[in-house]
């Protein structure tokens, strides 16, 4: 198998200062970074590549040039007066980079800034119609996902929904895909009887009516404050298949190992299937589980998105 690959590099200067009593001070990197520049031997992807390099102010625009989109809730609620940029950089120590903090706040923040949703918020990144067409799936072709992923200590989660990747179909023109739900969610959830989880959950077809499928349910407390990187393969067809790998990246202690061969990871009427990484939660109605949640900065870093070309 060849494999053809456009890597996109993100470039990135000063660090955003925060806003949420939850984020910690900014920490100094070393003078020089460390720089990857021995590549003749890899071989070539086709797809894309986010990699964040310091530069927060800029984020948004390298994100967009670099065939990402976003949906950050700037301008929502008291935003509107004092835009607040929910998307910043950061350096790890522990990785020895630069990474991606995603902001998302109690009050204020909505989803999209639409003013007849009042039960959730949103704050994520994408591929979608717009980026190249080596990062959107299109029926019968393979994708290869590679990230790395931080939920923060004491990250309060509830009995609903809060999703921090999708892998979800792209609606058509007439709007009329089967996009309402999507195919696979990464979701920290509590239990009724208190528990706490990391859940990948896999929906079929409305058709189908399956309902949640949990492929994987883990422990929550094995992600808090811990960097984990994660590789996603997805053949997306009526046949398709799903496989995923999570490891913490301080032990390579492997946290979730999924194959799943028999999978529709299709939709019908979509124009494509891509995927999405941030902070989508629930709030309840009208705001109802807000006593329940705080501000939280999720952190990503080394996106990847591969197209196999067979």
């Amino acid at each position: 198998m060849k494999r053809l690959i456009l890597l996109i590099s993100l470039l990135a200067g000063p660090v955003f200062s925060a806003c949420s009593g939850n984020a910690s001070a900014p920490v100094t990197p070393p003078e020089e970074m460390p720089s990857d520049t021995d590549t003749d031997d890899e071989p070539p992807f086709y797809g894309g590549e986010l990699r964040a390099d310091g530069n927060s102010a800029g984020t948004y625009d390298l994100i967009l040039r670099n065939g990402f989109n976003y949906e950050a809730p700037d301008q929502s609620g008291a935003h509107a007066e004092a835009p607040f940029q929910h998307v910043q950089q950061s350096y790890s120590e522990e990785l020895g980079e630069y990474v991606f903090d995603f902001y998302i706040h109690v009050e204020n923040d909505d989803d999209r800034g639409k003013p007849n949703v009042t039960d959730r918020q949103r704050n994520e990144i994408k591929t979608d119609a717009k980026s190249p067409e080596s990062m959107v799936a299109q029926k019968g072709e393979e994708m290869i996902f590679r990230w790395k992923f931080r939920l923060p200590e004491g990250m309060q989660t509830t009995k609903n929904f809060c999703h921090v990747h999708q892998i979800k179909g792209i609606d058509n023109a007439q709007e009329t895909a089967d996009i309402d739900y999507p195919l696979i969610t990464f979701t920290p959830r509590t239990l009724s009887n208190g528990s706490r989880q990391l859940q990948v959950i896999y929906v079929g077809p409305s058709a189908d009516k399956t309902g949640n499928i949990y492929l994987a349910k883990v422990p929550l407390s094995d992600f808090l404050g811990q960097w984990v990187e994660v590789e996603e393969r997805v053949v997306c067809d009526v046949e398709g298949s799903y496989q995923l790998l999570v490891k913490r990246v301080s032990d390579g202690r492997t946290l979730i190992s999924v194959s799943e061969h028999t999978r529709n990871m299709w939709r019908e009427g979509s124009t494509g299937i891509r995927p999405k990484w941030g902070i989508y939660r629930s709030i309840g109605a009208n705001g109802s589980l807000k006593p329940e949640l705080r501000d939280e900065i999720v952190q990503f870093a080394d996106f990847s998105v591969e197209k196999v070309v067979r």
